[in-house]
C-alpha cells in the first residue's frame, strides 16, 4: 500500500521511493510477478505524477492490482473520500508505439510528434480520457473517468463496495446471454450515434460483467467516426460480438448487428 495524501506538504519524492521500496520488501503486492511489473511501472517520472495527482483529491492510497497488460497496469485505490477508484498506468518502457501511431494518426483531436515516445504514451492517455468522457456524457455505460496527467489515469472503480473488482464476461459469462447482448448493441449504437466513437477492440475481453450490467472498458484506441479506418474498427467490433455471443447461444450475424447500430 502506498499512502500519497497524508502530511502531503511535506513529503518528498525520496519518501515515495521508500515507501515503494516497503510496498516490495514486505510482498504486500501479489506474487512474484505483481512485483516484477511494480518495479517496471513505478518509475521515478510516474510516482511524481502521482504525488501531484494526489493534491487533487482523486487519490490518497494505491493498493493492489486489478489487472495487468502488456503496456498498462490497473490498480485500486482509494480517494480523499475513501472511496474506491481505478488508477491506469501506462509503462513507457514496454507500449506499444506503433499500434498507438497506428489509432492516433487521422484523429483530428491530436496533434503529437510522432518520434517522442514520451508525447505518444500522453497522447494516448488523453485520447482515453477523452473518449471515457464522451461515450460517459452519452449514456454508454463504461468508467466514469476523473483525471488524466501525462501516463496516468484515474477513473470510476467497477466493483462491489469491499473492493472485489468485476469480472470480464470471458471470465463470467452473462446468466442472460441474449438480454446482455442487447444491451451491449444498445451501447454500441450510443456510441455510434451520440458519442460517434467506434471502440475498435470490443469483445468478451473488453466488457465487464457487474452484477449482470455490461460495462465497456479499454476504449483507448477508440476512433472518431471521420477517422480512416473507423469503419473498418466497427464491422471488427461486431465481428466480434458476433462471434462471442455465439459461444454464449445468441446467434446473430456481423451484419445484423451493424444495421442495429447504423439504423
Amino acid at each position: 500500500m502506498i499512502t500519497l495524501s497524508a502530511d502531503k506538504k511535506d513529503k518528498t519524492f525520496h519518501e515515495i521511493d521508500s515507501a515503494l521500496e516497503r510496498v516490495k520488501s514486505e510482498k504486500r503486492l501479489k506474487g512474484v510477478e505483481d512485483r516484477r511489473v511494480a518495479s517496471e511501472v513505478f518509475d521515478k517520472r510516474t510516482l511524481e505524477v502521482l504525488y501531484k495527482l494526489s493534491n487533487t483529491g482523486y487519490l490518497s492510497i494505491l493498493d493492489g492490482v486489478i489487472s495487468t497488460g502488456k503496456e498498462a497496469n490497473v490498480f485500486k485505490g482509494l480517494d480523499d473520500h475513501d472511496d474506491f477508484v481505478a488508477v491506469k498506468i501506462y509503462r513507457i518502457a514496454t507500449s506499444d508505439f506503433k499500434k498507438m501511431q497506428y489509432y492516433i494518426q487521422g484523429d483530428p483531436r491530436f496533434k503529437v510528434k510522432m518520434s517522442n515516445k514520451r508525447q505518444v504514451v500522453h497522447a494516448w492517455v488523453n485520447k482515453e480520457f477523452r473518449n471515457l468522457k464522451r461515450a460517459y456524457e452519452s449514456g454508454v455505460r463504461v468508467p466514469r473517468p476523473f483525471v488524466s496527467r501525462e501516463n496516468v489515469l484515474i477513473m470510476e472503480f467497477i466493483g462491489d463496495s469491499e473492493g472485489n473488482p468485476a469480472p470480464t464476461l470471458k471470465e463470467a459469462p452473462p446468466l442472460h446471454p441474449r438480454k446482455m447482448f442487447d444491451k451491449i448493441v444498445y451501447y454500441m449504437r450510443l456510441l455510434y450515434k451520440m458519442a460517434r466513437l467506434v471502440h475498435g477492440d470490443l469483445s468478451a475481453f473488453n466488457i465487464l460483467n457487474f452484477e449482470e450490467e455490461p460495462v465497456i472498458i479499454d476504449i483507448s484506441q477508440a476512433v472518431v467516426l471521420d477517422h480512416p479506418i473507423a469503419e473498418e474498427l466497427l464491422e471488427r467490433d461486431a465481428r466480434n460480438i458476433s462471434r462471442d455471443f455465439k459461444r454464449f447461444g445468441v446467434s446473430s450475424t456481423p451484419q445484423e448487428i451493424l444495421e442495429k447500430i447504423m439504423d
